[in-house]
């Protein structure tokens, strides 16, 4: 089994004002979280987007995801 340990999404995502209207994106690239759920949502592997995005890395997946985790975890912490 490979190997799952926890990514510390804040070496992956990036966030520049200029590039991709600001929106958190993965090291830099013009990849943005955003789009790499959308990609899991329609039901592409980690390995299909890899295919596709040979830049992107499964570690660079796993970050989109705990990004996504956390703002959702403090956005629930607020409105709750």
């Amino acid at each position: 089994m490979e190997d799952l340990a926890p990514v510390d999404y804040r070496r992956i995502i990036t966030i520049e004002p200029g590039k991709r209207s600001g929106k958190p994106c993965i090291r830099g690239l013009r990849i943005t979280v955003y789009d790499v759920l959308g990609w899991l949502a329609a039901g592409m592997s980690e390995d299909e987007i890899i295919y596709d995005f040979p830049e992107l890395t499964k570690p660079d997946i796993r970050a989109a995801l705990a990004f996504a985790a956390d703002v959702d975890g403090r956005t629930m912490r607020w409105t709750a």
